[in-house]
Protein backbone atom coordinates (compact mmCIF):
# COMPACT_ATOMS: atom_id res chain seq x y z
CA UNK A 1 0.00 0.00 0.00
CA UNK A 2 2.83 2.38 0.85
CA UNK A 3 4.48 1.67 -2.50
CA UNK A 4 1.20 2.40 -4.31
CA UNK A 5 0.79 5.65 -2.36
CA UNK A 6 4.33 6.66 -3.30
CA UNK A 7 3.73 5.92 -6.99
CA UNK A 8 0.51 7.93 -6.93
CA UNK A 9 2.31 10.82 -5.21
CA UNK A 10 4.66 11.03 -8.19
CA UNK A 11 1.71 12.16 -10.30
CA UNK A 12 0.54 14.84 -7.88
CA UNK A 13 1.33 18.47 -8.59
CA UNK A 14 2.64 20.59 -5.75
CA UNK A 15 3.12 24.30 -6.28
CA UNK A 16 5.71 24.30 -3.48
CA UNK A 17 7.79 21.52 -5.07
CA UNK A 18 8.32 22.32 -8.75
CA UNK A 19 10.57 20.04 -10.75
CA UNK A 20 13.49 22.38 -11.49
CA UNK A 21 17.23 22.03 -11.94
CA UNK A 22 18.12 23.31 -8.46
CA UNK A 23 16.16 20.60 -6.68
CA UNK A 24 17.58 17.14 -5.88
CA UNK A 25 14.34 15.50 -7.00
CA UNK A 26 14.94 16.76 -10.54
CA UNK A 27 18.23 14.86 -10.73
CA UNK A 28 16.55 11.66 -9.52
CA UNK A 29 13.94 12.26 -12.22
CA UNK A 30 16.63 12.87 -14.83
CA UNK A 31 18.51 9.73 -13.78
CA UNK A 32 15.36 7.67 -14.28
CA UNK A 33 14.78 9.36 -17.65
CA UNK A 34 18.30 8.49 -18.78
CA UNK A 35 17.92 4.88 -17.65
CA UNK A 36 14.81 4.31 -19.78
CA UNK A 37 16.31 6.40 -22.58
CA UNK A 38 19.23 3.98 -22.63
CA UNK A 39 16.79 1.18 -23.43
CA UNK A 40 14.98 3.04 -26.21
CA UNK A 41 17.50 5.34 -27.91
CA UNK A 42 18.04 3.09 -30.94
CA UNK A 43 14.32 3.15 -31.84
CA UNK A 44 13.88 6.77 -32.86
CA UNK A 45 10.09 6.92 -33.07
CA UNK A 46 9.66 5.28 -29.69
CA UNK A 47 12.44 7.45 -28.26
CA UNK A 48 10.79 10.66 -29.48
CA UNK A 49 7.36 9.62 -28.17
CA UNK A 50 8.91 8.70 -24.82
CA UNK A 51 10.65 12.06 -24.48
CA UNK A 52 7.44 13.85 -25.46
CA UNK A 53 5.45 12.23 -22.66
CA UNK A 54 8.31 12.68 -20.21
CA UNK A 55 8.39 16.37 -21.14
CA UNK A 56 4.63 16.65 -20.57
CA UNK A 57 5.10 15.08 -17.15
CA UNK A 58 7.94 17.50 -16.41
CA UNK A 59 5.78 20.49 -17.40
CA UNK A 60 2.87 19.16 -15.32
CA UNK A 61 5.18 18.91 -12.32
CA UNK A 62 6.32 22.49 -12.98
CA UNK A 63 3.03 24.17 -13.90
CA UNK A 64 0.14 21.85 -13.01
CA UNK A 65 -2.82 21.70 -15.38
CA UNK A 66 -1.28 24.34 -17.61
CA UNK A 67 0.24 21.39 -19.48
CA UNK A 68 -3.11 21.32 -21.31
CA UNK A 69 -2.16 24.65 -22.91
CA UNK A 70 1.03 23.01 -24.15
CA UNK A 71 -0.97 20.12 -25.62
CA UNK A 72 -3.39 22.56 -27.28
CA UNK A 73 -0.54 24.53 -28.91
CA UNK A 74 1.07 21.28 -30.05
CA UNK A 75 -2.10 19.97 -31.71
CA UNK A 76 -2.98 23.27 -33.38
CA UNK A 77 0.41 23.91 -34.94
CA UNK A 78 0.94 20.30 -35.93
CA UNK A 79 -2.28 20.37 -37.97
CA UNK A 80 -1.67 23.88 -39.34
CA UNK A 81 1.87 22.91 -40.35
CA UNK A 82 0.48 20.14 -42.55
CA UNK A 83 -2.01 22.52 -44.16
CA UNK A 84 0.80 25.00 -44.92
CA UNK A 85 2.97 22.33 -46.53
CA UNK A 86 0.24 20.74 -48.68
CA UNK A 87 -1.44 23.99 -49.77
CA UNK A 88 -0.79 24.71 -53.43
CA UNK A 89 -1.53 28.43 -53.47
CA UNK A 90 0.76 30.92 -51.74
CA UNK A 91 -2.28 32.87 -50.49
CA UNK A 92 -3.58 29.80 -48.69
CA UNK A 93 -0.17 29.21 -47.12
CA UNK A 94 -0.11 32.80 -45.91
CA UNK A 95 -3.59 32.49 -44.42
CA UNK A 96 -2.62 29.33 -42.52
CA UNK A 97 0.53 31.01 -41.20
CA UNK A 98 -1.57 34.00 -40.14
CA UNK A 99 -3.98 31.65 -38.34
CA UNK A 100 -1.08 29.99 -36.51
CA UNK A 101 0.34 33.34 -35.41
CA UNK A 102 -3.12 34.60 -34.39
CA UNK A 103 -3.96 31.54 -32.27
CA UNK A 104 -0.56 31.40 -30.60
CA UNK A 105 -0.43 35.10 -29.82
CA UNK A 106 -4.05 35.04 -28.61
CA UNK A 107 -3.24 32.30 -26.09
CA UNK A 108 -0.08 34.13 -25.04
CA UNK A 109 -1.95 37.43 -24.84
CA UNK A 110 -4.75 35.97 -22.72
CA UNK A 111 -2.48 34.48 -20.09
CA UNK A 112 0.32 37.03 -20.12
CA UNK A 113 -1.27 40.34 -21.05
CA UNK A 114 -4.90 40.14 -19.86
CA UNK A 115 -4.24 42.32 -16.81
CA UNK A 116 -2.01 44.71 -18.73
CA UNK A 117 -4.58 45.44 -21.42
CA UNK A 118 -7.54 45.42 -19.03
CA UNK A 119 -5.89 47.89 -16.68
CA UNK A 120 -5.03 50.18 -19.58
CA UNK A 121 -8.54 50.00 -21.04
CA UNK A 122 -10.00 50.79 -17.63
CA UNK A 123 -7.63 53.73 -17.27
CA UNK A 124 -8.41 55.10 -20.74
CA UNK A 125 -12.19 54.67 -20.78
CA UNK A 126 -12.87 54.88 -17.02
CA UNK A 127 -14.42 51.43 -17.06
CA UNK A 128 -14.31 48.77 -14.35
CA UNK A 129 -13.73 45.58 -16.35
CA UNK A 130 -12.59 42.61 -14.27
CA UNK A 131 -10.39 39.76 -15.50
CA UNK A 132 -11.97 36.31 -15.32
CA UNK A 133 -9.95 33.13 -15.69
CA UNK A 134 -12.13 31.15 -18.09
CA UNK A 135 -9.54 28.37 -18.23
CA UNK A 136 -9.74 27.90 -14.43
CA UNK A 137 -13.55 27.99 -14.56
CA UNK A 138 -13.57 25.24 -17.20
CA UNK A 139 -10.95 23.19 -15.33
CA UNK A 140 -12.91 23.38 -12.08
CA UNK A 141 -16.02 22.12 -13.80
CA UNK A 142 -14.33 19.37 -15.77
CA UNK A 143 -11.67 18.12 -13.35
CA UNK A 144 -13.20 19.20 -10.05
CA UNK A 145 -10.18 21.38 -9.30
CA UNK A 146 -10.39 24.47 -7.10
CA UNK A 147 -8.45 27.07 -9.10
CA UNK A 148 -9.35 30.69 -8.44
CA UNK A 149 -11.41 32.17 -11.28
CA UNK A 150 -10.76 35.79 -10.27
CA UNK A 151 -7.11 35.76 -11.32
CA UNK A 152 -5.03 34.51 -14.24
CA UNK A 153 -1.72 32.86 -13.47
CA UNK A 154 1.08 32.89 -16.03
CA UNK A 155 1.99 29.40 -17.30
CA UNK A 156 5.72 28.88 -16.90
CA UNK A 157 7.58 29.03 -20.22
CA UNK A 158 4.58 30.02 -22.35
CA UNK A 159 6.56 32.78 -24.07
CA UNK A 160 9.25 30.29 -25.06
CA UNK A 161 7.15 27.46 -26.47
CA UNK A 162 4.82 29.95 -28.20
CA UNK A 163 7.74 31.34 -30.19
CA UNK A 164 8.85 27.79 -31.02
CA UNK A 165 5.45 26.80 -32.43
CA UNK A 166 5.31 30.02 -34.46
CA UNK A 167 8.76 29.31 -35.88
CA UNK A 168 7.53 25.89 -37.06
CA UNK A 169 4.71 27.43 -39.09
CA UNK A 170 6.88 30.21 -40.51
CA UNK A 171 9.79 27.88 -41.33
CA UNK A 172 7.31 25.54 -43.02
CA UNK A 173 6.01 28.44 -45.14
CA UNK A 174 9.56 29.48 -46.03
CA UNK A 175 10.35 25.95 -47.20
CA UNK A 176 13.07 25.41 -44.61
CA UNK A 177 11.52 22.22 -43.22
CA UNK A 178 9.07 19.49 -44.08
CA UNK A 179 6.28 18.26 -41.78
CA UNK A 180 7.35 16.00 -38.94
CA UNK A 181 6.43 12.34 -39.25
CA UNK A 182 4.06 12.18 -36.29
CA UNK A 183 2.34 14.27 -33.64
CA UNK A 184 4.71 12.74 -31.07
CA UNK A 185 7.74 14.02 -32.97
CA UNK A 186 6.27 17.52 -33.09
CA UNK A 187 5.25 17.36 -29.45
CA UNK A 188 8.81 16.39 -28.55
CA UNK A 189 10.16 19.42 -30.47
CA UNK A 190 7.76 21.81 -28.74
CA UNK A 191 8.09 20.44 -25.21
CA UNK A 192 11.65 19.07 -24.88
CA UNK A 193 11.97 19.43 -21.11
CA UNK A 194 15.55 20.78 -20.68
CA UNK A 195 14.74 24.04 -22.47
CA UNK A 196 10.94 24.08 -22.20
CA UNK A 197 10.42 26.59 -19.41
CA UNK A 198 13.29 29.08 -19.90
CA UNK A 199 14.88 28.45 -23.26
CA UNK A 200 16.97 28.72 -25.24
CA UNK A 201 14.31 29.22 -27.93
CA UNK A 202 14.82 26.41 -30.45
CA UNK A 203 13.92 26.95 -34.09
CA UNK A 204 12.16 24.20 -35.98
CA UNK A 205 14.65 24.30 -38.86
CA UNK A 206 17.53 23.71 -36.43
CA UNK A 207 16.05 21.10 -34.10
CA UNK A 208 13.60 18.97 -36.10
CA UNK A 209 16.33 17.38 -38.29
CA UNK A 210 17.89 16.10 -35.05
CA UNK A 211 14.74 14.08 -34.34
CA UNK A 212 15.69 11.64 -37.08
CA UNK A 213 19.41 11.32 -36.44
CA UNK A 214 20.75 8.29 -34.56
CA UNK A 215 22.02 8.81 -31.04
CA UNK A 216 25.72 9.66 -30.98
CA UNK A 217 27.59 10.98 -27.93
CA UNK A 218 31.35 10.56 -27.89
CA UNK A 219 33.78 11.04 -25.02
CA UNK A 220 34.20 14.75 -25.77
CA UNK A 221 30.42 15.32 -25.90
CA UNK A 222 30.04 13.53 -22.57
CA UNK A 223 32.73 15.65 -20.93
CA UNK A 224 31.35 18.86 -22.43
CA UNK A 225 27.83 18.03 -21.24
CA UNK A 226 29.06 17.51 -17.66
CA UNK A 227 31.05 20.73 -17.86
CA UNK A 228 27.97 22.76 -18.88
CA UNK A 229 25.87 21.20 -16.11
CA UNK A 230 28.46 21.91 -13.39
CA UNK A 231 29.15 25.37 -14.81
CA UNK A 232 25.44 26.24 -14.85
CA UNK A 233 24.85 25.01 -11.30
CA UNK A 234 27.77 27.09 -10.01
CA UNK A 235 26.53 30.18 -11.83
CA UNK A 236 23.01 29.84 -10.50
CA UNK A 237 23.41 28.55 -6.97
CA UNK A 238 26.79 29.89 -5.90
CA UNK A 239 26.91 33.21 -7.71
CA UNK A 240 23.41 34.39 -8.63
CA UNK A 241 21.49 33.12 -5.60
CA UNK A 242 24.12 34.10 -3.04
CA UNK A 243 24.41 37.76 -4.05
CA UNK A 244 20.64 37.98 -4.57
CA UNK A 245 19.62 36.64 -1.16
CA UNK A 246 22.33 38.46 0.78
CA UNK A 247 22.17 41.87 -0.89
CA UNK A 248 20.35 42.52 -4.17
CA UNK A 249 16.82 41.46 -3.19
CA UNK A 250 16.95 43.67 -0.10
CA UNK A 251 17.97 46.76 -2.05
CA UNK A 252 15.38 46.37 -4.81
CA UNK A 253 12.62 45.60 -2.31
CA UNK A 254 13.07 48.98 -0.62
CA UNK A 255 15.59 51.22 -2.43
CA UNK A 256 14.66 54.22 -0.29
CA UNK A 257 16.07 52.53 2.80
CA UNK A 258 19.53 52.19 1.25
CA UNK A 259 22.11 54.78 0.26
CA UNK A 260 22.85 55.71 -3.32
CA UNK A 261 26.06 53.66 -3.18
CA UNK A 262 24.15 50.58 -2.06
CA UNK A 263 21.59 51.10 -4.82
CA UNK A 264 24.36 51.45 -7.39
CA UNK A 265 26.10 48.30 -6.17
CA UNK A 266 22.71 46.58 -6.18
CA UNK A 267 22.38 47.47 -9.87
CA UNK A 268 25.83 46.14 -10.75
CA UNK A 269 25.03 43.07 -8.69
CA UNK A 270 21.72 42.55 -10.48
CA UNK A 271 23.40 42.77 -13.90
CA UNK A 272 25.66 39.95 -12.77
CA UNK A 273 22.83 38.02 -11.10
CA UNK A 274 20.46 38.03 -14.06
CA UNK A 275 23.29 36.90 -16.35
CA UNK A 276 24.47 34.13 -14.01
CA UNK A 277 20.89 33.02 -13.34
CA UNK A 278 19.71 32.86 -16.94
CA UNK A 279 22.92 31.68 -18.56
CA UNK A 280 23.26 29.16 -15.74
CA UNK A 281 19.87 27.70 -16.67
CA UNK A 282 20.75 27.48 -20.36
CA UNK A 283 24.16 25.94 -19.58
CA UNK A 284 22.43 23.18 -17.61
CA UNK A 285 19.80 22.74 -20.33
CA UNK A 286 22.50 22.44 -23.03
CA UNK A 287 24.37 19.86 -20.94
CA UNK A 288 21.27 17.78 -20.17
CA UNK A 289 20.21 17.75 -23.82
CA UNK A 290 23.71 16.90 -25.02
CA UNK A 291 23.84 13.78 -22.83
CA UNK A 292 20.80 12.59 -24.80
CA UNK A 293 22.41 13.45 -28.12
CA UNK A 294 20.60 16.73 -28.88
CA UNK A 295 22.29 20.05 -29.63
CA UNK A 296 20.71 23.22 -28.23
CA UNK A 297 21.85 26.62 -29.53
CA UNK A 298 24.29 28.85 -27.69
CA UNK A 299 22.34 31.50 -25.81
CA UNK A 300 25.07 33.67 -24.26
CA UNK A 301 28.54 34.70 -25.35
CA UNK A 302 30.13 36.73 -22.54
CA UNK A 303 27.72 39.66 -23.07
CA UNK A 304 29.51 42.04 -20.69
CA UNK A 305 32.56 41.89 -22.94
CA UNK A 306 30.54 43.78 -25.55
CA UNK A 307 31.98 47.21 -26.39
CA UNK A 308 28.73 48.58 -27.84
CA UNK A 309 25.00 48.00 -27.47
CA UNK A 310 24.71 46.30 -30.86
CA UNK A 311 27.40 43.80 -29.90
CA UNK A 312 25.70 43.24 -26.54
CA UNK A 313 22.46 42.11 -28.18
CA UNK A 314 24.42 39.72 -30.39
CA UNK A 315 25.80 38.13 -27.20
CA UNK A 316 22.80 38.29 -24.83
CA UNK A 317 19.82 35.89 -25.06
CA UNK A 318 20.99 35.09 -28.57
CA UNK A 319 18.07 32.77 -29.33
CA UNK A 320 15.54 35.55 -28.63
CA UNK A 321 17.54 38.35 -30.28
CA UNK A 322 18.01 36.34 -33.47
CA UNK A 323 14.36 35.20 -33.39
CA UNK A 324 13.13 38.80 -33.18
CA UNK A 325 15.50 39.78 -35.97
CA UNK A 326 14.45 37.01 -38.37
CA UNK A 327 10.74 36.78 -37.55
CA UNK A 328 9.93 40.41 -36.71
CA UNK A 329 12.58 42.99 -37.63
CA UNK A 330 13.32 41.74 -41.16
CA UNK A 331 9.62 41.06 -42.06
CA UNK A 332 8.83 44.64 -40.94
CA UNK A 333 11.38 45.89 -43.46
CA UNK A 334 14.57 45.66 -41.43
CA UNK A 335 17.08 48.32 -42.43
CA UNK A 336 15.60 48.66 -45.91
CA UNK A 337 12.18 50.25 -45.52
CA UNK A 338 9.15 50.58 -43.28
CA UNK A 339 5.91 48.63 -43.51
CA UNK A 340 2.27 49.30 -42.82
CA UNK A 341 2.61 47.18 -39.67
CA UNK A 342 5.46 49.43 -38.49
CA UNK A 343 3.40 52.60 -38.76
CA UNK A 344 0.28 51.04 -37.23
CA UNK A 345 2.27 49.81 -34.23
CA UNK A 346 3.89 53.21 -33.76
CA UNK A 347 0.47 54.83 -33.82
CA UNK A 348 -0.93 52.36 -31.27
CA UNK A 349 2.02 52.85 -28.91
CA UNK A 350 1.89 56.64 -29.20
CA UNK A 351 -1.88 56.57 -28.59
CA UNK A 352 -1.62 54.48 -25.44
CA UNK A 353 1.27 56.50 -24.03
CA UNK A 354 -0.56 59.76 -24.76
CA UNK A 355 -3.77 58.63 -23.05
CA UNK A 356 -2.08 57.08 -20.03
CA UNK A 357 0.35 59.94 -19.46
CA UNK A 358 -2.30 62.04 -17.71
CA UNK A 359 -0.92 65.25 -19.21
CA UNK A 360 -1.57 67.22 -22.39
CA UNK A 361 2.13 67.70 -23.06
CA UNK A 362 2.71 64.10 -24.19
CA UNK A 363 0.03 64.05 -26.94
CA UNK A 364 1.05 67.57 -28.04
CA UNK A 365 4.71 66.56 -28.33
CA UNK A 366 3.70 63.30 -30.06
CA UNK A 367 1.61 65.16 -32.66
CA UNK A 368 4.49 67.59 -33.23
CA UNK A 369 6.96 64.74 -33.77
CA UNK A 370 4.59 63.01 -36.20
CA UNK A 371 4.14 66.30 -38.09
CA UNK A 372 7.92 66.74 -38.38
CA UNK A 373 8.20 63.14 -39.60
CA UNK A 374 5.57 63.62 -42.32
CA UNK A 375 7.13 66.92 -43.42
CA UNK A 376 10.63 65.36 -43.55
CA UNK A 377 9.42 62.43 -45.63
CA UNK A 378 7.63 64.67 -48.11
CA UNK A 379 10.47 67.19 -48.45
CA UNK A 380 13.46 64.85 -48.11
CA UNK A 381 12.70 61.32 -49.42
CA UNK A 382 16.18 60.06 -48.43
CA UNK A 383 15.34 60.78 -44.82
CA UNK A 384 12.54 58.21 -44.97
CA UNK A 385 14.91 55.24 -45.13
CA UNK A 386 16.79 56.38 -42.03
CA UNK A 387 13.55 56.97 -40.15
CA UNK A 388 12.08 53.63 -41.29
CA UNK A 389 15.18 51.75 -40.15
CA UNK A 390 15.11 53.34 -36.72
CA UNK A 391 11.35 52.81 -36.37
CA UNK A 392 11.74 49.11 -37.12
CA UNK A 393 14.62 48.86 -34.65
CA UNK A 394 12.73 50.69 -31.92
CA UNK A 395 9.61 48.59 -32.47
CA UNK A 396 11.57 45.35 -32.35
CA UNK A 397 13.23 46.27 -29.05
CA UNK A 398 10.00 47.63 -27.56
CA UNK A 399 8.10 44.48 -28.47
CA UNK A 400 11.03 42.48 -27.12
CA UNK A 401 10.62 44.36 -23.85
CA UNK A 402 6.92 43.56 -23.78
CA UNK A 403 7.76 39.89 -24.43
CA UNK A 404 9.71 39.92 -21.18
CA UNK A 405 6.81 41.18 -19.11
CA UNK A 406 3.33 42.69 -19.27
CA UNK A 407 4.12 46.09 -17.79
CA UNK A 408 5.09 49.58 -18.87
CA UNK A 409 8.41 49.21 -17.05
CA UNK A 410 9.31 46.42 -19.49
CA UNK A 411 8.18 48.58 -22.41
CA UNK A 412 10.41 51.38 -21.12
CA UNK A 413 13.31 48.93 -20.72
CA UNK A 414 12.89 47.68 -24.28
CA UNK A 415 12.55 51.21 -25.66
CA UNK A 416 15.68 52.37 -23.82
CA UNK A 417 17.67 49.56 -25.41
CA UNK A 418 16.22 50.55 -28.77
CA UNK A 419 17.34 54.13 -28.18
CA UNK A 420 20.77 52.83 -27.20
CA UNK A 421 21.03 50.92 -30.50
CA UNK A 422 19.94 53.95 -32.52
CA UNK A 423 22.45 56.24 -30.77
CA UNK A 424 25.22 53.70 -31.33
CA UNK A 425 24.40 53.58 -35.05
CA UNK A 426 24.71 57.36 -35.21
CA UNK A 427 27.96 57.51 -33.25
CA UNK A 428 29.85 54.35 -34.24
CA UNK A 429 32.24 56.26 -36.44
CA UNK A 430 33.52 58.34 -33.53
CA UNK A 431 35.49 57.40 -30.40
CA UNK A 432 35.56 55.02 -28.61
CA UNK A 433 34.08 52.84 -31.37
CA UNK A 434 35.97 54.25 -34.36
CA UNK A 435 39.21 52.37 -33.60
CA UNK A 436 38.31 49.28 -31.58
CA UNK A 437 41.75 47.73 -31.98
CA UNK A 438 43.20 50.12 -29.38
CA UNK A 439 42.94 48.62 -25.92
CA UNK A 440 41.85 51.89 -24.28
CA UNK A 441 39.07 52.46 -26.82
CA UNK A 442 37.87 48.90 -26.43
CA UNK A 443 37.91 49.10 -22.62
CA UNK A 444 36.08 52.43 -22.70
CA UNK A 445 33.44 50.93 -25.02
CA UNK A 446 32.96 47.97 -22.64
CA UNK A 447 32.68 50.37 -19.69
CA UNK A 448 30.07 52.57 -21.40
CA UNK A 449 28.06 49.56 -22.61
CA UNK A 450 28.05 47.83 -19.21
CA UNK A 451 26.92 50.99 -17.45
CA UNK A 452 24.19 51.69 -20.00
CA UNK A 453 22.85 48.13 -19.82
CA UNK A 454 23.05 48.22 -16.01
CA UNK A 455 21.15 51.53 -15.96
CA UNK A 456 18.30 50.02 -17.99
CA UNK A 457 18.06 47.16 -15.46
CA UNK A 458 16.38 49.66 -13.11
CA UNK A 459 13.17 49.17 -15.13
CA UNK A 460 13.80 45.50 -15.90
CA UNK A 461 14.04 44.56 -12.21
CA UNK A 462 11.94 47.30 -10.62
CA UNK A 463 8.41 46.42 -9.57
CA UNK A 464 7.04 49.66 -11.03
CA UNK A 465 8.07 53.02 -12.41
CA UNK A 466 7.91 54.64 -8.97
CA UNK A 467 10.41 52.13 -7.55
CA UNK A 468 12.69 52.76 -10.52
CA UNK A 469 12.60 56.52 -10.01
CA UNK A 470 13.19 56.05 -6.28
CA UNK A 471 16.36 54.12 -7.05
CA UNK A 472 17.54 56.84 -9.45
CA UNK A 473 16.81 59.46 -6.77
CA UNK A 474 18.89 57.58 -4.19
CA UNK A 475 21.84 57.25 -6.57
CA UNK A 476 21.79 60.87 -7.77
CA UNK A 477 20.69 62.67 -4.58
CA UNK A 478 21.62 60.48 -1.60
CA UNK A 479 24.84 58.71 -2.58
CA UNK A 480 26.33 59.27 0.90
CA UNK A 481 30.04 58.87 0.22
CA UNK A 482 30.83 58.84 3.93
CA UNK A 483 29.03 55.49 4.36
CA UNK A 484 31.00 53.70 1.62
CA UNK A 485 33.74 52.23 3.89
CA UNK A 486 31.23 50.78 6.37
CA UNK A 487 29.08 49.35 3.54
CA UNK A 488 32.12 47.73 1.93
CA UNK A 489 32.94 46.17 5.29
CA UNK A 490 29.38 45.01 6.06
CA UNK A 491 28.84 43.35 2.67
CA UNK A 492 32.48 42.46 2.00
CA UNK A 493 31.81 38.80 1.10
CA UNK A 494 29.02 39.75 -1.31
CA UNK A 495 31.22 42.32 -3.03
CA UNK A 496 34.14 39.89 -3.27
CA UNK A 497 31.83 37.32 -4.88
CA UNK A 498 30.57 39.97 -7.32
CA UNK A 499 34.12 40.99 -8.19
CA UNK A 500 35.11 37.35 -8.75
CA UNK A 501 32.04 36.88 -10.97
CA UNK A 502 32.93 39.82 -13.20
CA UNK A 503 36.61 38.83 -13.38
CA UNK A 504 35.73 35.28 -14.46
CA UNK A 505 33.28 36.69 -16.98
CA UNK A 506 35.98 38.96 -18.47
CA UNK A 507 38.63 36.23 -18.71
CA UNK A 508 39.93 35.80 -22.28
CA UNK A 509 37.97 33.23 -24.28
CA UNK A 510 41.18 31.25 -24.83
CA UNK A 511 41.56 30.81 -21.06
CA UNK A 512 37.99 29.58 -20.72
CA UNK A 513 38.48 27.20 -23.62
CA UNK A 514 41.64 25.88 -21.93
CA UNK A 515 40.00 24.95 -18.62
CA UNK A 516 36.94 23.60 -20.43
CA UNK A 517 39.10 21.21 -22.44
CA UNK A 518 41.15 20.42 -19.35
CA UNK A 519 37.97 19.20 -17.67
CA UNK A 520 36.84 17.27 -20.75
CA UNK A 521 40.18 15.45 -20.90
CA UNK A 522 40.08 14.40 -17.25
CA UNK A 523 39.54 10.70 -16.59
CA UNK A 524 36.11 9.71 -15.30
CA UNK A 525 37.41 9.64 -11.71
CA UNK A 526 38.66 13.21 -12.13
CA UNK A 527 35.31 14.37 -13.47
CA UNK A 528 33.56 12.71 -10.53
CA UNK A 529 35.92 14.44 -8.10
CA UNK A 530 35.18 17.84 -9.69
CA UNK A 531 31.46 17.11 -9.55
CA UNK A 532 31.71 16.17 -5.87
CA UNK A 533 33.53 19.44 -5.19
CA UNK A 534 30.85 21.40 -7.02
CA UNK A 535 28.04 19.86 -4.99
CA UNK A 536 29.91 20.38 -1.70
CA UNK A 537 30.38 24.06 -2.56
CA UNK A 538 26.72 24.42 -3.55
CA UNK A 539 25.61 22.79 -0.31
CA UNK A 540 27.73 25.23 1.70
CA UNK A 541 26.25 28.39 0.18
CA UNK A 542 22.76 27.43 -0.97
CA UNK A 543 19.80 29.28 0.50
CA UNK A 544 17.21 27.48 2.61
CA UNK A 545 14.44 29.00 0.46
CA UNK A 546 13.79 27.95 -3.12
CA UNK A 547 15.20 30.54 -5.53
CA UNK A 548 13.34 30.19 -8.84
CA UNK A 549 15.06 31.02 -12.09
CA UNK A 550 14.41 34.64 -13.05
CA UNK A 551 13.24 33.83 -16.58
CA UNK A 552 10.53 31.48 -15.31
CA UNK A 553 8.48 34.68 -15.02
CA UNK A 554 8.73 35.32 -18.76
Amino acid sequence: MMILDYILSLFEYSEDKPLIFTQARFWFFYGAVLFVFGLLYKRMRLRNAYLFFISLYFYYQTSGFFFLILIFSTLVDYLIGKRIFYSKKDLNKRLWVALSVFINLSVLGYFKYAYFFTDNVNAIFSTNIEVINHFAHWSNGFFGSDFRVDRILLPVGISFFTFQTISYSVDMYRGLIKPVKSIFDFGFYVSFFPQLVAGPIVRAADFIPQLYKPYQVNRMDFGLALFWIFNGLLKKMVLADYIAVNFIDRVFANPGSYSGFENLMGLYGYSLQVYADFSGYTDIAIGIALLMGFQLPLNFNSPYKANNVGDFWKRWHISLSSWLKDYLYIPMGGNRNGSLFSYIMVGVIVFFISILSGTLWVPIISIAVIAVFVFSVLQFPKVKKQIDTNINLMLTMTIGGLWHGASWTMVIWGALNGIGLVIYKWTRNILPWKNKSRLFNHALGVFITLNFITFTRIWFRGENHEKAMEMIHQITKRFQWETVPSILSEFSIVFWVMLAGYIIHWLPSSWKMWYRHAFINLPLVGKMAVGFGVFVLIYQVMSADLQPFIYFAF
